[in-house]
């Protein structure tokens, strides 16, 4: 059986027990929340742990002896990770969803450049492939969410939202959070669709940054890898429900 296959495969055994009951919804809405924004956010060299962010998001409580900024990331990540779920019924997603993404994460970090595009130049740290000029972001965000809203039925869900979070962050529009807002733009698309979470742990982080860059030429690789991340999400998902694995 091909990947998506058995990610369609998995899907439909989990979707006999949809639509989930409040409760339940509400319980796995603050599982992932927990587990994307430490992962999503130790990608980029936060040093919180998962109990940390655990302690942090759920109990107020910040950890003595690490980085302000790491406690600011965290709290500005479950923020906008909240707002992913309030564009989830309409199957669309928008710039202005974008820079809403932003705008909550950084607030607290960067209020100045918060939901806004960036005014310099910048190089990503082992690519030789450059990202978008400053004078062409605002052109290239707007032709990408004409591709989303045009050319989403043209790809199987999880192709699609891949193929979301490479184009995004290829643009990097942002000062920073560049990779944070593209992957929470990707799990929205997966959402929307019914699908789970692709949550990329830090131990794959090389994988993730090397698929990346392949990316540029062949992003086949960085799309099964996404694939598989959301295949171990939904056997997660199976084990925590005691749903049997075809």
């Amino acid at each position: 059986m091909k990947l998506l296959e058995k990610i369609d495969h998995y899907k439909r055994a989990i979707d006999e027990i949809r639509p989930f009951e409040s409760h339940l919804l509400n319980e796995l809405k603050n599982y992932y929340r927990i587990g994307l924004t430490w992962s999503s956010n130790a990608l980029e060299g936060n040093t919180l742990t998962e109990s940390e962010t655990k302690v942090l998001l759920e109990d107020g409580l910040t950890v003595g002896g690490k980085p302000l900024s790491d406690t600011f990331e965290a709290l500005g990540h479950a923020k906008a990770y909240d707002f992913m779920f309030t564009i989830l019924g309409n199957r669309q997603i928008s710039e202005d969803d974008a820079l809403t993404m932003h705008r909550l994460f950084l607030k607290d970090i960067n209020l100045p450049f918060a939901g806004k595009y960036r005014t310099d130049p910048v190089l990503i740290t082992g690519s030789k492939y450059p990202v978008c000029k400053v004078k062409e972001i605002e052109a290239e965000v707007k032709t990408l969410f004409h591709w989303v809203a045009s050319e989403r039925m043209s790809y199987h869900p999880v192709e699609f939202a891949a193929q979301l979070h490479k184009r995004f962050v290829f643009i990097h529009p942002f000062i920073d959070g560049n990779g944070r807002i593209s992957r929470l733009l990707m799990n929205s698309a997966l959402l929307q669709d019914g699908y789970m979470l692709a949550i990329i742990p830090p131990i794959l982080r090389q994988e993730y940054i090397s698929l990346l860059e392949q990316a540029h030429t062949n992003d086949q690789p960085f799309i099964d890898f996404i694939a598989e991340r959301v295949l171990e999400s939904e056997k997660d998902i199976m084990r925590l429900l005691h749903i049997s694995i075809p």
